[in-house]
């Protein structure tokens, strides 16, 4: 079976880089999989990205060696199901609150007996290789997200899930659980105490911390904290923030780093 890059990352110690993909575009998921990342996260819960798309996407992301994940709707088995038999390698699932919530959703990305996923991998045959189903059980990862006080709550019983690969924070929905307002690195001292327990009981219970960032520094310090699996914005994000610093040198005619 086709290799999980970011497995083998993990296993090494090391930090794996996802790029994020918020267009609905094959185009977008090419460009974005040739940059500098480790895998490619097609977000089908606030990206614009329906099944047809997705499944182009990551056609388009298996031009190269980036591991492929993506962000479900919510936690259903039907499109997890969906998206791994079409060749996803990462499945990440929104708003994980309780530890049956999360059962659910690892069985729902493993086969008999560790799961109840129904056998058809239509293009994930195709990319993962002819041995698929023999070892996609422990080649897929499994990664629920805590963005919720509830979740930070309940963490324990989450982390004591079986065939548990990783935890996704989500700092902006996090925040908004917390009386904050959204948005990328939230700096409220309960906030990022939150953040960093999450990553301490993830580390001892031997589960890869994740987390999504909207800048360098924010980055820096979560690998500071031990967190190895870190979303860095969005195709999206960059679209928007590349023009809003190059259009007003643009229209004074003053050339910037982002407008030649």
């Amino acid at each position: 079976m086709r290799e999980n890059k970011v497995r083998t990352l993990w296993a090494k110690g090391e930090t794996a880089v996802t790029g994020w993909l918020a267009i609905p575009s094959s185009l977008s998921a090419e460009l974005m999989a040739q940059q500098d990342f480790d895998a490619v996260t097609v977000d089908m819960q606030h990206g614009c990205a329906d099944y047809a798309d997705m499944l182009s996407m990551l056609q388009a992301i298996s031009t190269t060696d980036r591991t492929p994940f993506v962000r479900v709707p919510w936690n259903d088995p039907s499109i997890i199901g969906r998206v791994l038999d079409a060749g996803a390698y990462g499945v990440i699932a929104p708003m994980i609150n309780t530890g049956a919530e999360c059962r659910a959703f690892v069985e729902a990305c493993r086969y008999y007996p560790e799961g109840g996923r129904s056998v058809g991998p239509i293009r994930a045959g195709l990319y993962g290789g002819s041995d698929y189903f023999a070892n996609a059980n422990k080649t897929v990862i499994t990664m629920p997200m805590i963005e919720h006080k509830e979740g930070v709550a309940n963490l324990d019983e989450i982390l004591a899930t079986p065939g548990l690969d990783a935890i996704f924070v989500g700092p902006s929905d996090l925040a908004v659980s917390m009386g904050h307002t959204p948005g990328f690195d939230p700096q409220w001292d309960d906030v990022k105490e939150a953040i960093a327990l999450i990553a301490e009981k993830c580390i001892a219970a031997g589960v890869v911390p994740g987390i999504h960032v909207g800048s360098v520094a924010c980055g820096e310090e979560m690998k500071r904290l031990g967190y190895k699996f870190i979303a860095y914005l969005s195709d999206f994000r960059m679209l928007q923030m590349a023009f809003t610093r190059a259009m007003p040198s643009f229209r004074a005619g003053v050339p910037s780093e982002v407008a030649p």
